[in-house]
């Protein structure tokens, strides 16, 4: 009776390890069906997932807490994206790198250029502009030393929500060209998240069209032309494109005069690198601080809060209506 139910028991054990096998077997089937992306900065990646969902398996190069402009690519992410189906970049301006391993990579590879149909903002489009912004033409030398200067054009282009909306849709038309078979649902998905964006700019619209203080005092680089410009705000940045650019004492002086001047009480600062900029000029005029988000990518702490693109787009519209002296 022991030796038979022994026998069973070792019956029951392989059945269970057969079945293990085929579920394992059967998610790699899964798994290796779904489309592969392969995104360079944060947005993108987001878009990517809300459009493909659970028919496509999105990487985000970028490691948590790794600031955009410093990014350089491993030999790992190259094979990462020679091995996608779908490789989505900004465009040459944000990721100058991009252009040698997009010719090198394998031709199987579909390459989006997120930024195709958005036009891009020149220098001498922005609203405001004094001796502590870029002026058309000039440049800090850290700019080209790391290899982000942008040619007086702002590469930042996700941080208008109209621009968002393209971008999102060159990737569902990515999608819909690699997997035909499933367009409607990657357009349904985008229509969707696009309504998603046009409920954002109205908040935007509706919140920063009632405040008290119109200019931004920016103590990091210049990402938000985009922004300011749509919502007929003034924006002033103490650095230029580049993070690793310094601003002169020259700048600082006439930032902390003007902060003074205009009764300003918040000072803005970006994620990912030092608050140092901004620590300066709220000490020196009291003034206190509040993060503004560029969204190239997650800190850490945001990563394991899954917060997304819009999470932090609403994020920021908090602290500029609490920074700008907006009526709520």
């Amino acid at each position: 009776m022991k030796k038979m139910l022994f026998a069973i028991g070792v019956v029951v054990i392989i059945g269970l390890g057969i079945s293990a096998v085929s579920n394992i077997s059967q998610k790699t089937k899964i798994d290796s069906q779904k489309i592969t992306i392969v995104t360079t900065l944060f947005p993108m990646y987001d878009f990517a997932k809300n459009i493909g969902q659970d028919k496509v398996a999105v990487t985000l190069l970028l490691p948590p807490g790794v600031e955009a402009h410093a990014y350089e690519p491993k030999p790992s992410d190259i094979i990462k994206i020679n091995k996608a189906d779908i490789f989505v970049y900004t465009g040459e301006l944000m990721e100058p790198w991009a252009h040698d391993i997009i010719a090198g990579a394998d031709k199987k590879v579909k390459v989006v250029d997120a930024s195709a149909g958005i036009e891009l903002m020149k220098e001498e489009e922005y609203e405001y502009q004094d001796e502590v912004t870029h002026k058309e033409g000039e440049h800090h030398e850290d700019e080209d030393k790391h290899g982000h200067h942008h040619s007086g054009v702002d590469p930042h282009i996700w941080l208008d929500f109209g621009n968002a909306e393209i971008m999102a849709k060159n990737i569902a038309s990515a999608l819909e060209k690699a997997d035909p078979q499933n367009a409607d649902f990657y357009q349904t998905n985008l229509k969707n998240y696009q309504a998603k964006l046009t409920v954002l700019d109205t908040n935007y619209k509706n919140s920063l069209s009632t405040c008290k203080t119109k200019t931004i005092i920016y103590g990091g680089h210049y990402a938000f032309g985009y922004l300011a410009k749509k919502y007929g705000l003034e924006y002033v940045s103490a650095q230029g494109f580049s993070p690793d650019s310094e601003p002169t004492a020259k700048d600082l002086i006439a930032l902390t005069e003007q902060i003074k001047k205009d009764n300003i009480g918040y000072i803005f600062y970006e994620e990912l690198t030092s608050p140092k900029i901004a620590e300066t000029l709220a000490r020196e005029t009291s003034a206190k601080m509040l993060l503004l988000n560029g969204a190239h990518n997650l800190t850490k702490k945001d990563y394991e809060a899954q917060a997304s693109y819009i999470s932090l787009m609403e994020d920021n519209l908090k602290n500029l209506t609490k920074g700008l002296n907006c009526q709520k």
